[in-house]
């Protein structure tokens, strides 16, 4: 009996790992592709264009789709009978766009180029959120907690790395062959989701086509503005992404004050190298499996503070630790992130809620480079502080919305203490925040 039991607990872990490595065969050529083709898709009009306005026009059509098309991708995803079709067929349309974007800019007219850009943009939502989605159906109940820490970790590798390698194949073989090589990423992650084990789901009459009803795509947004968890880890992580989002800029102008040009990237590395080890120590010891939307309210605070401290001190080396620790703590509240979306998520929307809070966290990183961008006079002590201060307004939003939750779930859980039932059309959502699994 105590033979029998042995094998069965090391037999456990190897049936969880064989499905998280398909997985991570499937999200890091993909996600190393997205975070790549922004350097390479500016090198390569730098190189054929002459133009950097060109550059981040390419990088605002490729970005601007995660949360405009998050919406459509979500609920096509959600509704879909066979997803590995669906998501193989989106990520090889995002990676065959990036390569066709490396022969066409230069050859066809600019407008189609970015056309061109916008449509593969549009198929960004699976490469984030979308696949995170998967993660609930391909692994247990109990191994979900680690696997969103070690699914976070994908993204600060491919923060870290992606620029890099675009960079690195930019100057060895040029912009264009770099960007199809980030095409072919893309396509090899493609090629590695009916390795996932994801059955088609039963069949029904065909609901694909109301996925595009204003309705449907609207639900998504409506759950997170009235699902009060939901509502407060969105917002309260996207404020925050605002300061995270302004910290490149802000490091080149502490780069160029402190006259360390390394620091650019330096500290930026620095920052990304803590996240991935914040994720995979939260991925160890996790501190909660039932309340993840405390530890993602904790964790902004503990952002905040190395940050402001960052702002006060002069030597570089205090500064990169600093910007380690900001980094660190970042890990525990992405991995709580992910892991409050798909507890708190109906299941028919779970998707779409993950592609639009993936959509919310770029623009919102998108708005505090540009606004940070604005303010560059101020010089960067006062920038970090206000990258600081975003983390504080962030958690300080997601408590008043934690806390206060919206008019008619409040009535809905008096209702059931009234053993009466509520007139509203989503019970389920309000079952899975009152009572914990």
């Amino acid at each position: 009996m105590t033979g029998r039991t042995s094998m069965a607990a090391t037999a456990a872990p190897a049936a969880v790992a064989t499905p998280t490595a398909c997985y991570l065969g499937v999200a890091i050529p993909a996600r190393l592709a997205d975070e790549g083709a922004r350097v390479a898709l500016v090198l390569l009009a730098l190189a054929r264009e002459h133009s950097a306005s060109l550059g981040g026009l390419l990088v605002a059509a490729l970005m601007v789709p995660h949360v405009i098309a998050a919406p459509v991708a979500g609920a096509l995803a959600d509704r879909v009978r066979h997803r590995k079709l669906f998501h193989g067929l989106g990520l090889a349309a995002y990676g065959t766009g990036l390569a066709a974007t490396a022969w066409a800019l230069g050859r066809i007219p600019t407008a189609l180029v970015l056309l061109l850009v916008l449509a593969a943009g549009c198929c960004a939502p699976l490469v984030t959120g979308g696949l995170t989605s998967l993660l609930a159906e391909l692994l247990p109940e109990r191994a979900l907690t680690r696997a969103f820490s070690i699914d976070s970790t994908t993204y600060n590798l491919a923060g870290v790395l992606g620029p890099a390698l675009a960079a690195m194949l930019a100057a060895t073989i040029g912009p264009g062959a770099a960007l199809f090589a980030l095409g072919m990423a893309a396509l090899t992650g493609a090629c590695a989701v009916p390795l996932l084990r994801l059955p088609a789901r039963p069949r029904t009459k065909d609901r694909t086509t109301d996925a595009l009803r204003p309705a449907v795509l609207a639900a998504g947004a409506r759950e997170i503005l009235g699902n009060p968890p939901l509502r407060s880890v969105t917002w309260a992580s996207s404020i925050g992404q605002i300061g995270i989002g302004a910290l490149p800029v802000i490091t080149a102008l502490l780069a160029t004050e402190r006259h360390a040009g390394w620091a650019a990237g330096g500290l930026m590395t620095a920052f990304a190298v803590g996240a991935m080890a914040g994720s995979l120590t939260y991925a160890v010891k996790p501190w909660t499996r039932t309340r993840p939307e405390r530890v993602v309210l904790l964790c902004l605070p503990l952002i905040a503070l190395p940050l402001a401290l960052a702002a006060c001190v002069a030597g570089m080396a205090l500064t990169t630790a600093l910007f380690a620790t900001a980094g660190w703590a970042t890990g525990p509240l992405f991995s709580t992130l992910l892991a409050a979306r798909e507890r708190y998520a109906p299941l028919p929307l779970r998707t779409q809620i993950f592609t639009l809070g993936a959509g919310l966290k770029s623009t919102a990183a998108a708005a505090g480079a540009a606004g940070i961008g604005a303010l560059g006079g101020l010089g960067a002590a006062p920038l970090l502080g206000m990258a600081a201060a975003a983390q504080i307004v962030g958690a300080g939003v997601g408590v008043v919305l934690l806390t206060h939750p919206p008019r008619n779930a409040r009535r809905a859980s008096a209702s059931r203490e009234h053993g009466t039932t509520p007139a509203v059309r989503r019970p389920a959502r309000l079952r899975r925040h009152l009572r914990p699994r």
